[in-house]
């Protein structure tokens, strides 16, 4: 496989990068859990007070382009590092006069109203031409009604929105989410192709009541259903409950031998839940079966934990991390059978976002165009492409247009490792409206 090298600005990226943990990117994004084995921000009161400012490191490299300023929220190393990375090297190539970061907590789910502060916070600041919530947890819709009534100028916008499309669209300029509705359809056509006659979807009862994760299980068995696979579910302990990470992690472990002497190694495992997947990988390395990609897919989720890679030299560089993880997965065997997106979708929806705002406010970009919002993106993962789509209400068929649902093509890993192509394929227009 022939790789690109980044640019220099990424280098810099990079450089940065090596002094924080690497190898390990298992989180629950839905969960407001950090899996063990990640560094994680010490939340004291004097720092959790910090983290609800706005933070400026000792230097910056300001490119002398001060005609907009831009404020990124997302969580912290712990609770989602490439998100915090993706901002942090937005940061670092345009400057802290035109980049302003804040972290909202960690236990967001019980810390609502911190969360709303810490990001109608940035709107103080009357310079402040933009804010990007990545990801866009409870709690920030009512920040951005806030901000409405104080400084309707300011553009919002939404990176993996949890709270419904119905709720914070309205309040947004523009809400990002990852595709469930064409991955849900795609994931099983790869599945397919790759030889696969079963579907096993690992999830628990509180993912399942997101209308992300239950309109693409829908989509997931009528594409099983058109492509002649068996479609079964299981469930798994949230990682949230008593049973904790570790209960969650060990109760995949002990599972997945079963799970595959149930169904068969032809069979193809996803997990709705971050702490889940290194577990599911590692015994599925060992036990048989297939894994297309993750639920939020990065080379390092679930990937380094799972194969015992230290990637702290590769910190920050997606390609060297994506051949480091591609040759430890053939050595164990997974090669056809294993996959993900080659650049972390994190680390690009924080810098792609970001980028394309800061196009539409100079006048490059059209905020809803999805062409430009691509373009935007493929700054930071170079040589991948992008598809996506307005938001289909599956009730009504009517799409909203400032909610964007967008994709990476599948990478399989082998030796060479090869792309699905799977943004080239056009899917059948019944499936945007399965309930």
């Amino acid at each position: 496989m022939k790789k690109r090298l980044w640019g220099a600005m990424m280098s810099l990226v990079m450089i940065v990068q090596l002094t924080a943990c690497g190898g390990t990117n298992v989180r629950d994004t839905r969960a407001g859990t950090a899996a063990p084995g990640v560094k994680e921000d010490v939340q004291t009161a004097d720092t959790k007070a910090a983290s609800a400012a706005s933070e400026q490191p000792e230097g910056d490299t300001d490119t002398g382009d001060n005609s907009f300023r831009i404020g990124i929220v997302t969580g912290s190393f712990a609770q989602s590092e490439d998100d915090r990375r993706g901002a942090e090297a937005f940061r670092d190539k345009y400057g802290t006069d035109n980049v302003t970061l804040a972290v909202y907590p960690d236990n967001f789910t019980e810390e609502e109203e911190t969360t709303v502060q810490i990001i109608a916070d940035l709107a103080d600041d009357p310079e402040m031409k933009a804010i990007i919530v990545n990801q866009a947890v409870d709690g920030t819709t009512e920040a951005f009604r806030q901000i409405r009534e104080k400084r309707p100028d300011i553009l919002l916008i939404a990176g993996e929105a949890y709270e419904d499309f119905s709720d914070i669209s309205p309040v947004s300029d523009l809400v990002v989410n990852c595709d469930f509705v064409n991955r849900g359809y795609l994931i099983i056509r790869t599945a397919h192709e790759l030889g696969c006659d079963t579907f096993v979807h690992i999830s628990f009862p509180r993912h399942l009541s997101y209308e992300t994760v239950a309109r693409r299980v829908a989509v997931m068995k009528a594409a099983c259903e058109e492509f002649g696979m068996v479609f079964a579910e299981e469930e798994a302990p949230d990682p949230t409950t008593e049973a904790g990470v570790p209960g969650a992690q060990a109760f995949i472990t002990g599972h997945v031998p079963e799970w595959v002497g149930k169904y068969g190694e032809k069979t193809a495992f996803f997990c709705t839940n971050d702490a889940h997947t290194e577990p599911l990988i590692k015994e599925l390395l060992e036990c048989g079966g297939y894994f297309i990609e993750a639920d939020l897919p990065s080379p390092l989720m679930g990937y380094p934990g799972a194969l015992d890679l230290d990637l702290t030299g590769e910190a920050g560089d997606f390609e060297r991390i994506l051949a480091k993880v591609e040759e430890a997965v053939v050595k164990k065997g997974g090669a056809g059978r294993f996959g993900t997106w080659a650049y972390s979708y994190g680390y690009t929806v924080s810098t792609g976002l970001a980028e394309h705002v800061r196009n539409v406010i100079l006048g490059d970009s059209k905020l809803t165009d999805i062409g430009d919002l691509s373009k935007a993106y493929s700054v930071y993962s170079p040589g991948v492409d992008w598809n996506g789509a307005a938001y289909t209400d599956a009730a009504t068929g009517s799409k909203t247009e400032n909610t964007i649902l967008i994709y990476q093509d599948t990478y399989i890993f082998g030796d060479p490792g090869y792309y699905m192509g799977s943004t080239k394929i056009e899917v059948p227009e019944k499936y945007f409206t399965v309930e």
